[in-house]
């Protein structure tokens, strides 16, 4: 069958449910019937708020296989994120009641109604409307209407569909559900017609329900995630926690990695410029100087800059100046906050008064450095030599430092 719809259908599902995630910002997500997983991993990307992620299905194999695509990354361990976030697939059904699957933010049913027997239907409202009482819940389902447009087509969308709805059934069925369980519902739907005279409705009919008076706004299924609550119906099929700064351990070891990597550059930027040695980006002295790379004095409003200067065999680095970095400063909002932070911190040393950060200078850095302003007088003398052969050949007559060499050749 040709492509009808660019993004394919269940791109622009998937893309829907993202939307309102970054609009809505729910804590809580849960997907039924998640498939492959496609969409949870989508949505752990986001990291707009959702600290609990959620996936279940009947199909245990399906999880088995691909849960491993929702592990983090190595750019989450280097990068933390702001909040916590858990992420978490089942094996289970959607007719069954489980306590773990109570008071979500946002649960969605992408294409998952029509695997049902429609005598099954009336359970699968009241455990998910009823029981689960989600504050939001996305439904959507083929619309029977559309059917005719799509080339080939014969009976059902799909071998496993046990029924497909008409807009007006559809309609029926979610006008129900909100009078039942005090939801109301919003209709909307993907993929219209070629014609748009032709009055068949969306290729996929949608919902959104919206509870009356949610009372939880997810607060107890993350209450439950937290006392570590077991399923009693579902069963577990895996389950990660992303590192965050949620987390008092990572949030230490990342700030001490960012005081200590900035306070390393201004270090260099300090000692390069002592030593008058120019940057590829510009002159060394204008960098440091430069509000933007050594912080202000942010205090008393003074606007002059904070600069490294040496402590015996040590160089120290005005605290200041290393809160001006937007990631620290991020992490620490301002510089007494930071000052705390470090204080009892071993792996960063700071001064008497707390006011900077405290870097030895190793031999290796003196040697490197003695050798590299060797070689720029090196450099220089070589330079001052071949000016002064250039005078000498000007006095004997010849114009270039090529001819004097010709000219000492015939002499010799």
């Amino acid at each position: 069958m040709n492509r009808i719809f660019t993004p394919s259908l269940y791109k622009q599902r998937d893309q829907l449910v993202i939307d309102m995630v970054e609009k809505t910002k729910p804590k809580s997500v849960m997907d039924l019937g998640c498939g492959d997983c496609r969409l949870l991993k989508r949505l752990k990307f986001l990291r707009h708020g959702a600290e609990l992620l959620v996936g279940v299905d009947i199909d245990c194999n399906v999880i088995r296989e691909k849960m491993r695509a929702l592990a983090p990354l190595v750019s989450d361990y280097l990068q933390p994120g702001n909040r916590p976030l858990t992420v978490e697939l089942y094996h289970g059904s959607v007719m069954e009641r489980e306590p773990c699957t109570r008071g979500f933010d946002l649960v969605t049913c992408i294409e998952l109604i029509e695997h049902l027997q429609l005598a099954e239907v009336d359970t699968f409202s009241e455990v998910v409307f009823g029981y689960m009482a989600p504050v939001t819940v996305v439904v959507s389902t083929p619309n029977a209407e559309f059917n005719p447009l799509l080339p080939g087509l014969t009976g059902f969308r799909h071998v496993d569909h046990k029924f497909e709805w008409t807009r007006a059934e559809f309609r029926a069925w979610a006008y129900g559900v909100c009078w039942e369980y005090g939801y109301s519902v919003e209709f909307t739907g993907l993929g219209e017609p070629p014609d748009q005279e032709m009055d068949v409705g969306f290729c996929c009919q949608i919902g959104v329900f919206h509870k009356h008076s949610p009372t939880v706004l997810g607060r107890e299924a993350l209450t439950r995630r937290n006392t570590d609550v077991e399923p009693s119906v579902y069963r577990l099929m895996y389950r990660v926690v992303y590192p965050s700064l949620y987390d008092n351990n990572i949030f230490q070891r990342t700030l001490v990695n960012e005081v200590l990597y900035r306070a390393e550059f201004l270090k260099k930027l300090w000692r390069d410029r002592e030593r008058g040695l120019p940057r590829a980006d510009g002159n060394v002295g204008e960098r440091l100087g430069d509000g933007a790379e050594t912080g202000r004095n942010e205090q008393d409003g003074t606007g002059e800059a904070q600069m490294p200067y040496r402590q015996g065999s040590s160089i120290c680095v005005p605290l200041e100046s290393v809160w001006s970095c937007p990631r620290v400063s991020a992490l620490c909002g301002t510089v007494q906050s930071l000052r705390e932070g470090l204080r009892e911190e071993t792996r960063v040393q700071l001064t008497a008064d707390g006011d900077a950060v405290v870097l030895a200078v190793d031999e290796d850095e003196e040697e490197d450095e003695e050798e590299e302003d060797e070689r720029k007088d090196g450099e220089e003398d070589w330079e001052s030599g071949e000016a002064s052969l250039g005078a000498l050949a000007s006095r004997c007559g010849v114009n270039t430092v090529d001819d004097w060499d010709d000219w000492e050749a015939e002499l010799y």
